[in-house]
């Protein structure tokens, strides 16, 4: 089964709530995503261990587990950005195409054991990042391949759009 590549740019998510999934941007602090990521952890755990983790609701769209697995690499990738950006003001981040990660990583093949445990241990040290970020970094920058800019809070939040968006998407 062929997965529809999203081509979106998920950016106006800081400018407005996602009608999807309902997520609201508005005044979310790092230190609030860090908590908001510690309430979605036993959320994605239970996913994953659900009877239908494998099944794709239809051909161009993920499994639960695939899902897990996305949500498993952002953790890592958005705490790797923070890092940059907490090291160098105007951080430029390599591109990420998540499609091709799915296929290379063979995420429909995973061990859903195994994606729990490391998705449990991304999504802490994750959440532990953005929950120790001082209030003095909170407005450096850092920049996408493609010109798009964060500050260290808009990074947080587009962040946690991401790993609560898809927790909407398995909900099944």
């Amino acid at each position: 089964m062929a997965i529809t590549p999203d081509t979106k740019d998920w950016t106006w998510v800081l400018e407005r709530p996602c009608p999807e999934c309902g997520f609201d941007p508005d005044e979310l602090t790092p230190q609030d995503v860090a908590g908001r990521v510690d309430a979605a952890l036993p959320r994605w755990d239970a996913a994953l261990q659900r009877a239908d983790v494998r099944d794709r609701p239809n051909e161009s769209t993920w499994s639960p587990l695939e899902y897990g697995c996305h949500v498993r690499d952002v953790f890592g990738l958005f705490r790797t950005r923070l890092g940059l950006m907490l090291a160098e003001d105007g951080a430029r981040f390599a591109d990420w195409d998540q499609d091709a990660t799915a296929l290379e990583k063979d995420y429909a093949a995973s061990d859903p054991d195994a994606v729990r445990a490391e998705l449990a241990e991304e999504g802490a040290l994750a959440r532990d990042a953005f929950g120790a970020v001082p209030q003095d970094a909170f407005a450096r920058r850092g920049l996408r391949s493609n010109g798009s800019e964060f500050t260290v809070v808009t990074l947080a939040r587009y962040f946690l759009h991401d790993v609560e968006h898809h927790l909407h998407d398995v909900a099944g």
